[in-house]
């Protein structure tokens, strides 16, 4: 899968889809209720922002049962998976990404980490 420059960059423009991406570029694969609780956004506005996500080419889901996981599309040039590391480096102290990670990590199952400084 090709990926286009401004089809990346207009996609980490929007912050749920920012805050989404990071969550999953740090944590691998998330299901949709995982990214709600973590984002403390509602499921119809998350689920449409993965679909988004999904027709960019930046992401792929899995089915299992009643749930949706996404995860990075792994196909992904290394150009964009070297962008959105960077932009995870870059965005993680601050406080917005760092809360983000906390709900996740809090989370049942989830194991709890010292996210932030």
């Amino acid at each position: 899968m090709n990926i286009s420059a401004p089809l990346l960059f207009s996609s980490l423009a929007n912050e749920t889809r920012l805050r989404a991406l990071m969550l999953l570029e740090g944590a691998g694969e998330l299901c949709v209720c995982d990214l709600t609780a973590a984002l403390q956004l509602g499921q119809p506005h998350v689920s449409r922002h993965l679909g988004l996500l999904r027709e960019a080419g930046l992401v792929q889901d899995r089915r299992a049962g009643q749930w949706v996981y996404y995860r990075i599309r792994p196909q992904l040039p290394a150009w964009a998976r070297e962008v959105l590391r960077q932009t995870l480096a870059g965005v993680a102290q601050q406080a917005l990404f760092c809360e983000d990670r906390r709900r996740l990590a809090a989370l049942p199952g989830r194991s709890e980490k010292n996210y932030c400084n």
